[in-house]
């Protein structure tokens, strides 16, 4: 069985779209036997951070030596990529059998399920055969209505951040997509809730006091310098319920860990890690400082602020597929050093190009458009039109037919300027799969 062979099998479901409901989910995990009733989750949702926060969980937790299950999306180079137990992801072989699973239990008076649903009850049915101890679960897409959604009682929710993303399906402002990505929330279910804008965190505590969860605020950690944090704690969080009574969460002793992944967000997606392990060991799951800071020390995220070698010169790789992701990238380059950026950049077309655009580029960096193969691409020369509107004192700014084609122009012109390839998980994925290069 080869990953061509589960892209096959995937591709029959993917002309049904996307569907926002929970209605054929719940359908067809009951046709399974409900496997996801059998498999206690950390539930994470977000803008951004979700899925190194993923990581940092499934990490910790393998460390302190539970049966881990992970479930993220997208994939970079294959669909085995998003479920994987003890960190190691599915084989195709097993990933196939599975799907074989979920297609027979498809009732054909129904309508058919759509890719994600398909995958994520594979994932479900796959970790309750397996008898996981546990699960992290990434949301797909908002939260309220997304196909991972169907657990009444998770361990921890965690909801990372709040931007403007996928507003054409979660609505038009921050408070729409904050109500959606709030949907994951559970009754008297604990909850762990990022840095938000003003506007969305009303939204998330509303909801949050409607269903009386116990939830903390963590503070960001302290950066240390090379590469160490020190996990600040959490200040006590007095929660006012609907019932007039008051809880609070301990306070958590500071302790410092070394962080593997690159950006300033990550003091925050650690300690968000952080404060929901520490949640779990509140309702008696076991483990140490020690499987925390060697757990944290040892999380691989590939894809995001990550070095990788082409044709011996260094370049920086990040998906930065939205605005929010976009002003972290560009925060981090700015601290490499002060110098001209040259940009190789796709997107597909549902992004929001000008302020993606807005948050990179600056007067002197060197912008190289192209396509993002497999995928609904924005049209690289109507790319390069808007970003010589928004950024008129561009260097350079060209439009090539691959990547690898812009890479190369990229390294001849850039000496020892930063190269960064960017705007798109998937244009990301596409290069590590040609290169063989490792995720």
């Amino acid at each position: 069985m080869t990953h061509s062979s589960i892209d096959a099998f995937l591709e029959k479901f993917e002309r049904f779209g996307v569907n926002l409901g929970l209605e054929a989910i719940q359908h067809l995990l009951a046709e399974l036997g409900d496997p996801h009733d059998r498999v206690p989750i950390i539930h994470v949702a977000g803008s951004n951070g979700k899925g190194s926060v993923c990581a940092y969980l499934s990490a910790v937790l393998t460390e302190a030596g539970y049966r881990v299950g992970r479930y993220t999306s997208p994939h970079l180079v294959g669909w085995c990529e998003r479920i994987c137990i003890r960190d190691q992801p599915i084989s195709p072989e097993k990933l196939h059998e599975v799907l074989q699973q979920v297609e027979a239990a498809i009732c054909p008076d129904r309508p058919s399920p759509t890719q994600f649903e398909v995958i994520t009850a594979a994932m479900w049915l796959y970790f309750a055969q397996q008898k996981v101890d546990l699960a992290v679960i990434e949301v797909g897409l908002g939260g309220r209505l997304d196909a991972t959604n169907v657990c009444d009682r998770p361990l921890v929710t965690v909801i990372t951040s709040l931007s403007m993303e996928h507003w054409q399906r979660l609505g038009p402002t921050l408070t729409d997509i904050a109500r959606e990505k709030a949907g994951i929330l559970k009754s008297d279910c604990p909850a762990v809730i990022g840095q938000i804008p003003s506007e969305a965190a009303a939204v998330v505590n509303r909801r949050v006091l409607a269903l009386n969860c116990p939830t903390i605020y963590p503070k960001p950690a302290k950066d240390l310098g090379g590469g160490w944090a020190d996990y600040q704690g959490m200040e006590e969080y007095e929660l006012k319920l609907e019932t007039g009574e008051e809880g609070s969460i301990e306070l958590v002793k500071s302790f410092q860990y070394q962080l593997p992944l690159q950006g300033a967000i990550q003091l925050q997606n650690s300690a968000l890690a952080i404060a929901a392990l520490q949640l779990l060991r509140q309702e008696g799951w076991e483990f140490s400082d020690e499987a925390i800071t060697d757990g944290i020390a040892n999380t691989k995220w590939a894809g995001r602020l990550q070095w990788s070698t082409y044709k011996e010169r260094q370049i920086l790789i990040d998906g930065a597929h939205n605005p929010a992701s976009a002003e972290v990238l560009r925060q981090f380059v700015d601290m490499l050093k002060p110098a001209p950026i040259h940009w190789v950049m796709g997107m597909l077309s549902t992004k929001d190009h000008a302020d993606v655009f807005k948050e990179l580029l600056k007067s002197g960096d060197r912008l190289y458009l192209v396509p993002v193969p497999g995928h609904s691409s924005a049209n690289p020369q109507e790319l390069a039109t808007l970003a010589k509107q928004i950024c008129p004192d561009l260097a350079d700014c060209c439009v090539y037919e691959t990547v690898f084609a812009a890479l190369e122009m990229a390294i001849e012109q850039a000496e020892l300027d930063p190269i960064v390839l960017c705007g798109s998980l998937y244009l990301i994925g596409d290069f590590f799969e040609k290169t063989r290069s490792t995720i």
